[in-house]
């Protein structure tokens, strides 16, 4: 298996209420087939399913579907300040803010949010690893100065 993730996708109540959370954040959508769908981003796709497709496509019961999983997607930005802004735009959506705004013990600045369906999101900037000039792409240990 190659060292990537191609697609992500969320398991969500109501598709186009999802899909309107995320076009308010700014994102496009991309054709897809039917029953799916699709935001490109730079190097895989976020897919909107709905949660019981989902869960009838992995065999379990959709009642087993819920709560933290222990799972966190994280959005890199490119300045501190603009952490704030993420999550100012993200509650004007409807989306819940667990962590507001702050500096972290590792010298970078961060905050989490839930989406409409309660998947969590990390918003970040840090200063160790800035974002790839032109499309912004993340790397751990960065790309170099912006």
């Amino acid at each position: 298996m190659e060292q990537r993730i191609s697609l992500i996708t969320l398991g969500v109540e109501d598709m186009e209420r999802a899909a309107s959370f995320y076009e308010g954040l700014g994102w496009a959508r991309t054709d897809s087939p039917d029953g799916v769908i699709a935001f490109d981003m730079v190097g895989q796709t976020l897919g909107l399913y709905p949660k019981s497709g989902l869960a009838a496509e992995l065999g379990i019961d959709e009642s087993s579907i819920g709560g933290f999983s222990g799972v966190a997607l994280a959005h890199n930005v490119r300045a501190k300040e603009d952490v704030a802004k993420v999550l100012a735009k993200v509650e004007a959506l409807g989306g819940k803010i667990l962590k507001p705004a702050q500096d972290v013990f590792w010298g970078g600045h961060h905050g989490y949010f839930a989406d409409l369906d309660g998947h969590v999101f990390e918003v970040a900037h840090n200063p160790f690893s800035p974002l790839r000039d032109g499309d912004g792409a993340f790397r751990w240990n960065g790309y170099g100065a912006p």
